[in-house]
């Protein structure tokens, strides 16, 4: 036979064996659905003992190519559902085959440990109802879990605020339903704080990013904190106490009508009481929220959001003492006080909001916003000090040789109010794979400041600074500001899916846009991530976000401090500030994975942060003082890791690890930024005393690296040193006392409760002396001495909690 006869036979061989296995392959398609009959989407699904497989889309439909066997067994699998198998003896023709999974979890109490949803982006999800039990010395916050995740960092426990990847706490956006969140600007300390805007009674979802975040989010450059608000389906509420105050929330809902509302009272009175500085403290603080929603129609929803606050922290100090320094120089200092100090924050806040869908794939809104604040910060505080050397045996602590003496008068009247308005239309549309979002905003922006606070200081009797004519200030600050601005924005970003032979993808792409009238800046903002689940690795998910992102300047950064005399200082408004820019680049993934019966997930980050047109500033307490002009350019780097999963079978924990490095350069000089945590390692565990499931314990552990400082009214730019390490431990064991079903819960009395839970907290268990901030003062040869400010130390906490 000759050559071309044998190679066309072959030919037609093979193309005769593939049309036979093209045609012996049969198609079983369906729908994967949950209890609730809605699709679920990224279900696996795989023949028992192959590679053949594949996953559903949004809408939870599947296709599978199989070949016919005598008995058939296909898999279905997700994240968060018990498996389920389904047998097919004998596949003689294309197949349709729906499936209903079961939710897999299991629940003791308030807490319920189930397995993970896949995160395609860089958004992930948080359980809120964890805070309940948490012991949290701010007071019971969302924002005190949020510090535990790996990137997130905060060195104060009196406060809310933390810091994502480099960032400070001015670049971490906050929405409630969809409406941005302000804070009062004046706020120094985390003793003035008060509470968190968000209510944790009242929290339906909590979804946040630490960096990549989509177009749809304003214009800040490190996270975003997504809080939706509930839509409760019946009545419902519970109440708390503590020694740090209470709370109240009640929800109910009608065939048109849901609402919810709380109230809750803080009082740190007895924790401020372990700082060095002994007083009459205080502090106290109240907020009041609502949430209502009105079906007009089935296609027509009108809602409602309200909040008053009001935080008022007055503080009448005594005495201080302080030891400090190494064993070869070791330094007490004494301060004896007289005067007072008494702050006012009281914030209103509303927001209206219209929604139409205008069918099953479409929707359009309109909101409507509006934010004030009324601040006051007033302080007349005298304090004369010695400053000693500290002696072993404190016998002989008269014999300690005073090394120097002085005193000082801080005074301030500061007073600001803010108003900001918004309007804004906002849709959606969701044809075939895609979901594309658009809103378009106007916002008001004004602000009335009035800034005058001086400080005087002396040393061994003479002032400081010393001139040998006239007594001179060591600092004053003066300031008349006033704003009122506009700030129009709009969005338009795509949510993709598709597939290849390999797996799913998922694409978000945006653009986002604003302008700001004060210095005439237009801002465009690109952002894009992608997700990929792979087939037949289910258990594996990758991501990979990028963008411009903007740090859009509100009223802070605008005051640029001008020194028009010896210790005199002015804040003028720059008009020439421009938005600070951060290009990102995030890798990163989730991998999936069982130790026995328990669920176990390792995600981990990787980031690089490329940061532009820097406005510096420098970080006392929780006050930040911006320079007020964008001299500066820099990078943030780092890796973030976390392991999340059962530790203790029945309970959900995580330990979380970041690496961290950031660089700034201030007019030719390189240094950190000062939010440069180098590590940081945190852990959240829950475990259940055994044989006594009814005994719950919860830990929050931290350490971190210390913080970069510089002296007073100094750039990092001309010194620095850090802070030592941060390292916390706060402890918490909560008694189930009585559930619904406990005989107890008959009685006449507790039959309305659904759970009570009683509570012992201790606060920083280990009673480590952790530093914020610092207080100089100088010794009779006119050195200077950074004197720690000591954050609070060991305290306990008893609390009760009862929901119905």
């Amino acid at each position: 036979m000759s050559q071309p006869i044998k190679y066309i036979l072959l030919i037609y061989i093979l193309f005769s064996q593939a049309a036979l296995y093209a045609q012996s392959r049969y198609k079983v398609s369906g729908i994967v659905v949950d209890p609730d009959g809605n699709p679920i989407e990224l279900a696996g699904i795989q023949v028992a003992g192959t590679l053949n497989g594949t996953m559903t889309d949004a809408k939870g439909a599947y296709t599978l190519y199989v070949t016919p066997k005598d008995s058939l067994r296909i898999l279905y699998s997700c994240l968060g559902y018990n498996k389920a198998e389904r047998i097919i003896p004998q596949l003689s023709g294309d197949m349709r085959l729906n499936v209903r999974m079961t939710h897999a979890s299991h629940a003791l109490g308030e807490v319920t440990v189930s397995e993970f949803k896949k995160q395609t982006n860089t958004m992930t999800t948080l359980d809120v109802g964890r805070t309940k039990l948490l012991p949290d010395a701010s007071g019971g916050s969302i924002e005190s879990l949020i510090v535990t995740f790996a990137g997130v960092s905060s060195n104060n426990e009196l406060s809310s605020q933390y810091s994502v990847r480099g960032g400070n706490y001015d670049e971490n956006l906050i929405y409630v339903n969809g409406v941005e969140i302000y804070r009062p600007l004046l706020i120094r300390s985390g003793q003035q704080e008060g509470l968190s805007f968000i209510n944790p009674d009242m929290t339906e979802e909590v979804n946040f990013s630490s960096g990549g975040f989509e177009a749809r989010y304003g214009d800040k450059m490190s996270s975003v904190l997504d809080i939706t608000y509930k839509k409760p389906e019946r009545l419902e509420g519970s109440v708390s106490g503590s020694l740090m105050g209470a709370s109240a929330y009640v929800g109910s809902a009608t065939k048109n009508f849901t609402q919810v509302t709380g109230i809750r009272y803080k009082t740190g009175r007895s924790l401020l009481g372990t700082l060095d500085t002994k007083g009459e403290y205080y502090p106290n603080f109240l907020d009041a929220q609502t949430y209502m929603t009105y079906a007009i129609t089935p296609r027509w929803e009108l809602s409602f959001m309200g909040n008053i606050t009001i935080n008022k922290y007055k503080f009448i100090p005594h005495d201080r003492t302080t030891s400090f320094g190494t064993s070869e120089m070791a330094r007490d200092f004494t301060v004896y006080f007289d005067g007072q100090e008494r702050d006012k924050f009281d914030t209103y806040f509303g927001a209206l909001f219209l929604k139409h869908k205008i069918n099953a794939k479409s929707d359009i809104g309109l909101q409507i916003s509006g934010f004030s604040s009324n601040e006051e910060e007033t302080y007349d505080i005298q304090g004369e000090y010695w400053l000693k050397e500290a002696l072993v045996d404190n016998s002989q602590a008269s014999e300690a040789e005073v090394v120097g003496v002085g005193g000082y008068h801080e005074h301030a009247r500061n007073r600001l109010k803010s108003s900001v308005a918004n309007i804004g239309v906002y849709g959606s549309v969701r044809p075939r794979k895609h979901n594309i979002q658009w809103g378009a905003s106007v916002q008001f922006e004004k602000i009335h400041d009035r800034i005058k606070e001086w400080e005087m200081r002396d040393s061994a009797g003479y002032s400081l600074p010393h001139t040998g004519e006239n007594v001179e200030m060591i600092y004053s600050l003066q300031a008349r500001s006033e704003l009122s601005t506009v700030r129009p924005s709009a969005y338009l970003q795509d949510t993709y899916k598709f597939r290849i032979k390999g797996g799913m993808f998922t694409l978000n792409a945006g653009l986002r846009a604003s302008y700001w009238n004060f210095n005439k800046e237009l801002i465009v903002s690109p952002r894009a991530s992608l997700g990929f689940v792979p087939n037949g690795l289910s258990a594996l998910t990758l991501r990979f976000a990028t963008g411009l992102y903007y740090q859009a300047p509100f009223y802070k950064e605008l005051l640029d401090t001008v020194a028009v005399g010896h210790g005199l200082f002015e804040a003028k408004l720059n008009d020439k500030i421009k938005s600070q820019q951060s290009i990102q680049f995030i890798a990163g993934g989730d991998y999936v994975f069982k130790v026995g019966d328990r669920n176990f997930k390792f995600s981990a980050e990787a980031y690089y942060k490329i940061l532009n047109r820097i406005n510096p500033y420098t970080v006392n307490n929780v006050k930040i003082r911006y320079y007020g002009e964008n001299c500066a350019s820099g990078y943030a780097t780092g890796l973030d890791m976390k392991l999340f999963g059962e530790f203790v079978p029945g309970t959900d924990s995580w330990l979380s690890f970041s690496l961290m490095k950031t660089q700034q350069n201030i007019n030719g000089v390189k240094v950190p930024l000062p939010s440069d945590q180098r590590y940081t390692v945190s852990l959240y565990f829950q475990d259940y005393f055994p044989g006594f499931k009814k005994v719950l314990l919860n830990l929050k552990g931290v350490v971190s690296d210390g913080l970069p400082t510089a002296a007073p009214r100094k750039g990092y730019e001309n010194g620095y040193f850090r802070t030592p390490a941060y390292k916390r431990v706060d402890i918490g064991i909560s008694y189930h006392l009585a559930s619904g079903v406990d005989r107890v819960m008959d009685w006449s009395f507790l039959r309305y409760f659904k759970n009570i839970w009683f509570g012992i907290d201790c606060f920083n268990l280990l009673n480590i002396n952790n530093v914020n901030s610092y207080i100089w003062i100088s010794d009779v040869s006119n050195y200077q001495y950074a004197v720690p400010n000591y954050l609070t130390g060991r305290q306990f906490n008893f609390r009760l909690i009862l929901d119905f």
